[in-house]
């Protein structure tokens, strides 16, 4: 028996498909113009007996697709117990916005915080900056992990920010310091963030920036702490789907 998790976010779709608990069936897809049609082409011959969906699209679904929903808080807390049982803390940082949740020793959640509408520290705030430096987000992380010192970046508004490091290449600072820099003030941002949530072990870093290796480097220096990347960060929200999905079956039976 199958259940479904679709995880709608601004910039990729995520399905995760389980059976008996057990993950049969992954797939991704960028969101596009048209999300409803991308999540209907992820659910082509996929096995379903019942589908919860959450992120940026939810609702938007929930009126076309056989769906119920949950919040992204609810969907990442249970995929972040579901790929490290001892999760205390999860951080995940997506296309458009950053979250910190606690949970307690039972997996409840506890506390959450949410960057502002700002877009500034998420993974098109990485995007908008390697662009303005003239590198792919590969490069970009590679730069910022080879640099031996940082150039300050002190604007965190996306197009200050943006101006700020066209201007300060002008005056001749080098890409790799620049791009520390950016790594740098995200982090600080983010820690602020997880420390409102009260920081406990063990901590999951979810979301396609967690494949961001110089930001998890950044975040853990900052936090005195290490912090845990899953194998596949990007699927942990439509993980929790598919899982809360499960549980909602085998409760109402």
């Amino acid at each position: 028996m199958s259940f479904i998790g679709l995880d709608i976010g601004s910039r990729t779709i995520k399905l995760v498909a389980c059976e008996n608990g057990t993950v049969v069936l992954r797939r991704k897809a960028l969101t596009s113009h048209d999300p409803l049609a991308v999540c209907r082409s992820l659910l082509k011959d996929a096995p379903e007996v019942s589908i919860i969906a959450t992120g940026y699209g939810r609702h938007l679904v929930k009126g076309y697709l056989p769906c119920e929903t949950v919040s992204e808080i609810k969907a990442f807390a249970a995929g972040a117990r579901a790929v490290l049982p001892s999760c205390r803390t999860v951080l995940d940082i997506g296309g458009q916005d950053t979250k910190a949740i606690s949970l307690n020793e039972n997996g409840r959640i506890d506390n959450f915080q949410m960057n502002d509408k700002c877009a500034a520290g998420t993974g098109r705030f990485l995007e908008i900056m390697a662009t303005a430096l003239g590198l792919s987000l590969d490069d970009f992380m590679a730069s910022a992990l080879s640099a031996e010192n940082a150039h300050p970046i002190n604007s965190m508004c996306t197009v200050f920010a943006e101006s700020e490091v066209i201007s300060t290449i002008a005056r001749g600072v080098s890409r790799t310091a620049i791009a520390l820099g950016i790594h740098q003030a995200i982090a600080a941002r983010t820690v602020t963030l997880l420390e409102r949530v009260s920081v406990a072990d063990d901590i999951l870093f979810a979301g396609g920036v967690a494949l961001n290796g110089c930001m998890k480097e950044q975040v853990e220096k900052m936090l005195h702490h290490p912090i845990h990347v899953p194998e596949d960060p990007q699927m942990i929200g439509a993980l929790g789907c598919a899982l809360i999905a499960g549980e909602k079956f085998q409760g109402g039976k």
